[in-house]
């Protein structure tokens, strides 16, 4: 049982959603020594620190390869245009998450198809894909979104029965993991991580990292990211220019080693919210499936009058943040798929009414107690 907050009177302290600044404060020696290192070697473009944080992203997911790419767009993008390179066919995603996902799926050239979410985890189910289904359906991309992996053993299982291939989308969660399959990005045929500052482990700009245990597809993803040709000037197909930069994967290396010191002060901050959140009318509290190891890229809640109780957080110097506004299915920019308002109920109720609180590692107990002190205010829940 955790300590309840002290209730008695309104904290003052400022609670921003995410605070790089507080982050860099706390490992800039190392940050300073591994930028300086990629600087004196005048070495920018893959080479040795890229190397090693493949190597050691791939052992920290548990998979043979780990082929790092520009962002965590790329790294769903790449994959899928290799996967479909007839460029037809269609994929299933859910509605609920960020754009890329589906805009990765449009731009190599296939169809998202859009499928529901549990309203509890918000990560897709076996019966929302089950729905989503089509007879030309060529793969699936789960999301493990807020940093909870997607039922994956059924997801699989679904997918090998029906011919079926599943690219991960893991940018949300590096670490996590489930009982008796795996950490996220080791399940599917790959896995796409994303590096955006903001994230759990975060570069000083675009990053991102394909993770897979196909030998074959590792080797194509590594030519396909530098023009199609592992010898330069020598071209075996047409690829793109998608590589990290040695700063990038050196800045990546040198936070690597407080990763799990982060998660553990997310999940400690994530455990308060839900001990002290329980009882509160109008806050419906996010579950977690048995089994998974969450990591809590963000700490997301549904709750009633979104808008109402967010500008009282602001008015209290409380960071907040929307993930997600918009479902995808209502994208203007999909509106030739020809989904309709109501087509997806659970995603455009969640869009309605989610709300992200701050769970970043840095924050101390008086600032999480007063998130929960101005939530519990302004539901009148005393």
């Amino acid at each position: 049982m955790l300590e309840a907050p002290d209730r008695s009177a309104p904290p003052g302290v400022a609670v921003p959603l995410i605070d790089l600044q507080a982050q860099l404060t706390t490992i800039r020696t190392a940050i300073d020594e591994a930028v300086s290192d990629v600087i004196d070697s005048q070495r920018f473009v893959l080479g040795a620190p890229v190397e090693e944080f493949e190597a050691r992203i791939a052992a920290l997911v548990g998979t043979a390869h780990a082929i790092g790419c520009a962002s965590g767009t790329d790294a769903l993008l790449l994959p899928l245009r290799l996967l479909a390179p007839e460029d037809s066919g269609r994929v299933i995603v859910p509605a609920f998450t960020f754009f890329a996902t589906a805009g990765a799926v449009h731009n190599a050239g296939l169809t998202p198809v859009f499928c529901d979410v549990d309203e509890a985890t918000f990560n897709v189910t076996p019966e929302s894909l089950e729905r989503a289904w089509t007879d030309d359906t060529l793969g699936l991309i789960p999301v493990h979104l807020f940093g909870q992996m997607a039922p994956m053993e059924p997801i699989m299982e679904m997918a090998r029965e029906r011919g079926a291939w599943v690219l991960e989308d893991a940018a949300q969660a590096i670490g996590a993991s489930q009982s008796g399959v795996g950490a996220a990005g080791s399940v599917g045929i790959a896995g796409s991580f994303s590096f955006f500052p903001t994230k759990n482990l975060g570069a000083f700009g675009d990053a991102g990292m394909i993770t897979t245990n196909d030998g074959d597809l590792a080797r194509r993803l590594q030519e396909f990211r530098v023009h199609g040709g592992l010898q330069m000037y020598h071209h075996d197909v047409v690829g793109t220019n998608s590589r990290i930069d040695a700063l990038q994967a050196a800045v990546l290396l040198a936070k690597l080693p407080f990763l799990d010191g982060w998660y553990r002060a997310r999940r400690s901050h994530a455990a308060r919210y839900l001990e002290a959140l329980g009882d509160v009318d109008g806050v419906e509290l996010p579950a977690t499936l048995p089994g998974n190891d969450h990591v809590y890229n963000q700490f997301t809640v549904r709750v009633r009058d979104r808008d109402g109780l967010r500008a009282h957080l602001s008015d209290n110097r409380i960071g907040s943040g929307i993930y997600y506004p918009v479902p995808l299915h209502l994208q203007p920019c999909f509106r030739h798929l020809g989904y309709r308002e109501g087509d997806l109920p659970v995603s455009e109720a969640l869009s309605s009414s989610v709300l992200s609180l701050p769970v970043v590692p840095e924050l101390d107990e008086e600032q999480i107690d007063a998130v929960i002190f101005r939530i519990r205010e302004y539901y009148g829940t005393p």
